[in-house]
């Protein structure tokens, strides 16, 4: 009983500990890509935008010479899952069920663009993770810093 109740107190501790705040902002850094991003892409024109990140998801124009184009992201994030079976006895079939829990991660970079040409870039959504703030961005514009680099 004893070793049941010490089994029980260890694994609660070591759930409680892979807690992730809801939002780690005021205790982890920005990742160093997403950061480089918002100053190494500025001047890039369009082209140079869809070479390195793709097609946007969507776009809006503000103005005959400004818009912005928006990528987004959804992520699986680590979840925990539950599952239950039982055997199949005679005539009764087995029974088997499960859940889940945990919520998908998703970023949603935007870039502005004026007179052709990258202005700011921006990011939102549910995108934090355990070590970096917007690391689930890092994916969007990754590539598009290294084609920045190599362009000058």
């Amino acid at each position: 009983m004893m070793a049941l109740r010490y089994f029980a107190i260890v694994a609660l501790g070591f759930l409680g500990s892979c807690t992730v705040p809801a939002d780690t902002s005021p205790v982890v850094e920005e990742d160093r890509t997403v950061k480089a991003s918002r100053t190494i892409m500025v001047g890039m024109s369009e082209a140079d935008v869809r070479m390195c990140a793709g097609f946007p998801t969507m776009g809006v124009k503000i103005a005959d010479n400004e818009k912005i184009w928006t990528y987004q992201r959804i992520y699986a994030r680590g979840t925990i899952n539950f599952g239950a079976s039982t055997l199949a006895m005679g005539p009764t079939p087995g029974l088997t069920g499960g859940t889940g829990l945990g919520t998908p991660g998703f970023c949603y970079t935007q870039i502005r663009f004026l007179d052709g040409k990258v202005s700011q870039v921006e990011f939102a959504g549910d995108n934090n993770t355990a070590t970096r703030v917007n690391g689930l961005c890092v994916s969007t514009v990754d590539r598009c810093v290294v084609y920045a680099k190599n362009r000058k």
